[in-house]
């Protein structure tokens, strides 16, 4: 018999509170009424919501559906989830993952960045909870209820910490968990989403389904980050013989039979000489493994502009 008692947080004031990893294990779980409290949900849940909530620090692991916050103010999160919500909240600054466009509603001073952080179960917790790290619209927000000539929510500087917005735990049973927040480390790649772009140069490299598909695209990432290139976007889908040819064209017919194995993993890079960049990448890398990239400068921004108009059909955007 499950006890709600054990999936709440409800009307605590300067605490710091939290679930270890196997402790919440896909249930539903409620914060509600909180008060300068640290609370970290370190394992995947069903559904989340967060009611009347102020100045709280928070950290949710994966949801396989909804979070939803609701009359909040002064919080600052780190949330993965397939849907985002917020209705009558002020000051909120989130890390995000979402599978979906956010929404918010009736809410104002709103700010977002890209989840990042680590620990050694989150990769699991993720595949348990049904999300993909490629998909994440952190940056794609919906406002519901726009006010002409006001704008409810911003960006987070691009320099922005997550240390400095959700501390890692105080308490001796969650520092048991070994979280780093170092960039390079997140299991959600890094994405710039709809910041402006450093260059009119992007490249589009989609690995197909195989055993080793995701270390393939952390790989690439790690190698075009490091020599100073930027992760715009990633998106993980299916693709039928149809859409192969919407996007890979004339290369279609060489990619069609590996998309019976699974979905496909797609990432723009940006900055100047990145089709160039990244083809020398993989020539180098990833010599036996079969990778679509863009050809040309030329070719490279209808790629992208292809793929993920397709995706975004796909995924019901």
């Amino acid at each position: 018999q499950i006890d709600p008692k054990d999936y709440t947080f409800s009307g605590l004031k300067n605490e710091t509170v939290g679930r270890l990893p196997g402790k919440v294990a896909g249930q539903q779980f409620v914060i509600q009424d909180c008060e300068n409290c640290s609370i970290y949900i370190f394992d995947h849940s069903a559904t989340i919501t967060i009611d009347d909530c102020v100045n709280c620090q928070i950290f949710l692991g994966p949801i396989k559906g909804s979070v939803f916050f609701r009359d909040c103010k002064d919080c600052k999160c780190i949330v993965a989830c397939q849907q985002f919500r917020t209705r009558d909240c002020r000051k909120l600054e989130v890390f995000l993952c979402c599978a979906t466009q956010p929404i918010i509603e009736s809410s104002t001073g709103m700010k977002f960045g890209c989840f990042q952080y680590y620990y050694p179960e989150l990769a699991l917790q993720f595949k348990d909870a049904g999300l993909s790290i490629f998909n994440n619209t952190w940056s794609n927000i919906h406002d519901f209820t726009p006010v002409s000539g006001e704008n409810n929510w911003g960006l987070l500087p691009e320099t922005a910490v997550v240390q400095d917005y959700v501390p890692l735990p105080s308490s001796e049973e969650l520092k048991a968990v070994r979280i780093s927040t170092d960039a390079t480390k997140s299991i959600v790649p890094i994405t710039r989403g709809r910041r402006q772009k450093s260059s009119d140069e992007s490249c589009l490299a989609v690995f197909f389904a195989g055993d080793y598909t995701t270390a393939n695209a952390r790989k690439l990432i790690d190698e075009m980050t490091g020599k100073g290139f930027q992760l715009v976007q990633t998106k993980e889908v299916l693709m039928k013989a149809e859409d192969a040819h919407r996007v890979f064209q004339q290369h279609a017919s060489e990619f069609i039979p590996l998309l019976e194995k699974g979905p496909v993993v797609a990432l723009e890079f940006n900055g100047d000489g990145a089709v160039e960049g990244c083809r020398s990448t993989i020539n180098e890398v990833f010599s036996g493994t079969k990778v679509f990239v863009s050809e040309s400068k030329a070719s490279a921004s209808q790629d992208v502009d292809n793929f993920y108009n397709f995706a975004d059909m796909q995924m019901g955007m």
